[in-house]
């Protein structure tokens, strides 16, 4: 069965609901979500995306990030979205959001409400195949430093969340 996500205004009041892949074809805009977690070292937990991802495999990302479900809360949506990318849930805190646009050569679109969350963990994640290809740990001057010699290996909200938000 398709999956249902939400279609938000630019205040992210919900306007209705689309079939994943279509809003993503269609450009719509929608609601998203994208955590980052820590270690006690301050240390982010980044993930690489599987290659076989609908869009930007391959690339190094947050911790994780996807959409809730029609019907489904947001703080929920974020907990069972960690769990199954990542193995491992953690509390989470909103610390802000922002509005993206960004077309892929696939021919897809994000346009995303996206809800920023943090979390501490300290463990080792167990990644689902499916999602996610690696991870590592790094620092935030290490990562600003790689971001920019390397930026094509990196998500484009990832990027964007970097400067908004840290």
């Amino acid at each position: 069965m398709p999956e249902e996500i939400i279609l938000v205004d630019e205040n992210d009041r919900e306007i209705g609901t689309g079939e994943k892949m279509k809003v993503h074809q269609d450009g719509k805009l929608h609601r998203a979500f994208s955590i980052f977690v820590f270690n006690s070292k301050n240390e982010m937990l980044l993930q690489k995306r599987a290659k076989a991802k609908y869009h930007c495999g391959g690339l190094w990302t947050n911790t994780c990030c996807s959409h809730p479900r029609h019907e489904e809360q947001l703080e929920e949506a974020t907990h069972r979205r960690l769990q199954e990318e990542m193995g491992f849930d953690c509390g989470l805190e909103e610390i802000g959001d922002f509005i993206y646009k960004a077309k892929f050569d696939n021919g897809l679109t994000e346009h995303e409400y996206d809800h920023v969350f943090t979390g501490r963990f300290d463990g080792q994640p167990n990644l689902n195949p499916e999602e996610a290809d690696d991870y590592k740990w790094i620092d935030l001057e290490s990562l600003k430093k790689e971001i920019k010699k390397n930026p094509d290996c990196f998500t484009v909200w990832f990027k964007i969340a970097m400067e908004k938000v840290f």
